[in-house]
Formats: structure tokens, sequence, C-alpha cells
């Protein structure tokens, strides 16, 4: 449990002071020169001047013009916005389950996408299937992120004890691998390379079609995932206080599972898996903004995320260009020391 005098001092220091507002507005600017990066490197290397040009003046009719606007301006925002809300969405779990190394997948919800995506590519050969259309494979897997969503809010109603429910959903997570293992041994050779490559995430190929929904979906559950920040603040000093707050337990578990899986669901939908990013990302926020106060770290958490991917997609691109690298594999190695150094550093992290 957080000590109140160390919560209460952290939340005026992150509230009132500039310190905040500072790093706020720096993030900002970095998250702007890596989007120009972004877009403008690649197999064919636009300058800085020219790319921010053909932004600005939203310029279509020139080469150049058409491979920002077509190929790497869709990409560039989907990696920011999917690093956001994986940033948001392991920032609720780790406060709910009071754990620092707790992410978007722990409850299973990435699994329940890989393997209804599973059925549709790798049992679709045998029903006919020779193409899929990939908005309908990224609402299969969101429809598959959902239904394991609603057995754990159907669980929730029935224990007490959070841990159990952390518990359950590693279960159903390994239940649903299990489940994906199966269908990869028996199915057609030429399926599996298809759903490997999606299975290990990549931002390639995103269109503005698909843009526009990560857009408008993860907007509104980021509206509602804001309007939980102060009970979440009261959940840091334990349920009791919450309670004492006029915080509906019951009601607020639902609402972190919904979002936090929401988010996740919503990611690896259209991008496949992507590690890492929801556990390092909280953590840096905390360091960096020296706060534990959620209206700051929701916003400055998503900051610091959609900096993230983008750098890592970035180096996916072009670190073997003209062969890509998983997402996932970039994450990992990005991700991994970063939790290492910060337990180490720091014996709590929340």
């Amino acid at each position: 449990m957080v000590n109140i005098k160390r919560y209460n001092l952290s939340k005026q220091k992150g509230t009132t002071g500039t310190k905040y507002k500072f790093l706020f507005f720096s993030l900002s600017i970095l998250l702007f020169i890596v989007f120009i990066f972004n877009i403008g490197i690649g197999s064919v290397n636009i300058p800085f001047v020219e790319t921010t040009k053909i932004i600005f003046q939203h310029i279509t009719d020139s080469t150049n013009g058409s491979i920002i606007w077509k190929i790497r301006m869709p990409r560039a925002i989907a990696s920011l916005l999917s690093g956001g809300y994986l940033a948001v969405a392991g920032l609720l779990l780790q406060v709910f389950f009071r754990n620092p190394v707790v992410g978007p997948s722990v409850l299973g919800i990435s699994f329940g996408a890989v393997l209804t995506v599973g059925i549709v590519m790798l049992a679709g050969l045998s029903f006919g299937i020779m193409s899929i259309h990939p908005l309908f494979i990224s609402f299969t897997a969101f429809l598959g992120s959902l239904s394991v969503m609603f057995i754990l809010l159907a669980i929730i109603s029935k224990i007490k004890d959070i841990a159990t429910l952390l518990i359950i959903g590693l279960m159903v997570g390994y239940l649903c691998h299990a489940i994906t293992s199966l269908l990869v041994a028996v199915a057609d050779k030429h399926m599996i390379k298809g759903f490997i490559l999606w299975q290990l995430g990549s931002f390639n190929g995103f269109s503005w079609d698909e843009v526009q929904i990560v857009i408008i979906v993860g907007l509104i559950l980021l509206s509602g995932t804001y309007l939980l920040s102060k009970p979440l603040n009261a959940l840091l000093l334990g349920e009791d206080y919450a309670k004492s707050m006029g915080v509906n337990i019951k009601l607020f578990r639902y609402l972190i599972v919904f979002f936090s899986s929401s988010l996740a669901g919503l990611v690896t939908a259209f991008a496949g898996l992507v590690a890492f990013i929801g556990i390092a990302a909280p953590h840096m926020a905390r360091l960096l903004f020296g706060t534990t106060d959620n209206r700051q770290l929701i916003p400055g958490v998503m900051l610091l995320g959609a900096i993230v991917t983008s750098l890592c997609d970035l180096i996916a691109r072009t670190a073997f260009s003209p062969v890509e690298l998983p997402i996932s594999a970039i994450t990992s190695f990005f991700g991994a020391p970063i939790i290492i150094g910060l337990l180490l550093r720091k014996k709590s992290a929340i």
C-alpha cells in the first residue's frame, strides 16, 4: 500500500509544478520529431524540409507525396496511437493489480485475438476461403479480444480477490495459446506463414480506413479511461480508502478491465502482438514525472508509449531494409532491459 503522505506530496508536485508542463511539452516536441523521421526515413529517404512541406501543404501529386500520404503517414499514426493505447492499458492494470510487471497481455486478451485470427486464417482454407480481407481479420481479432474480456467480466462478479482474477486471466491466455498451437500443428503449411507473420506484429499495410477506426474507437476509450483517474488515485491507497471516498469497487473493477482490455484488443486486432510497451511505459512515466497522480500519468504515459513504439517501428523498418523485423522483437529488446533496470533501481514501482 502506498503511504498517504508520500502520495499527497507526489500528487501536489506533479499537479502544480512547472516540471510537469515542461516535460509534457518536451515529450510532445520529441514525439513530433520522431513522427517526422518515421515518415521521412525509409527505402526512399525524403529530406526533413521536404517531408514537412509535403505534410503541411498536403502534397499528394508527387512521388514522394504519394509515398508519405498513402504508405508512411497511416503507418506512423497507427504506431504512435497503438503505443499510447497499450501504455495506458498497462498503467490501468498495474494500478489495479498493484503489480509493477503486469501488462495488457496478462489477462489473456491478446491471446484471445490470436486464437480467433488463427481459426479464421488457418481453418479458412478447409472451408474454401482462399483470401481474407485485412479488415475482416482485424474485426475477428477484436471479437476474440472482446470474448475473453466478457469472460473475465463474468468472473469478476464471483470473486473478491483480484490476484485470483490475474491467475485466471493467465490461465485463459494459456488455454487460448494451446488451442492456437493445435491449429498450427494441423494447418496447411501455406497458411501458417501468413498467420505467424501476423502474430509477430507489424504496422505495415495500415490503410486510412483502419487508422480512422483506431482513432475513433481509441479516443472514445481514452475519454472513459481519463474519467477513472481520480478513482485510480484513491485505489492507490487501498480498496478500503477508495470505498470511503465513495468509489463503487465492483463497478470500478468492471470498468478497468473493460477499458484496458478494449484498448489492448484494439491494437492487437490491427497490428498483432506488440510486446512490453504496456509494461515499460508506465514505469518510465513514473520515474520521469515523479508522481503517482494518474490524472497526469495517463497523458504522460501515452506520450511515452507513442514515442517508444514509433522509434521501435522505425528500427523495425530500417535496420535490415528491405527486410522488415517483427515489431514485438524490437519492443522486447527495448523494453526488457528497461524493466530489469527499473526493478533493480526501485524496490517498489507503485
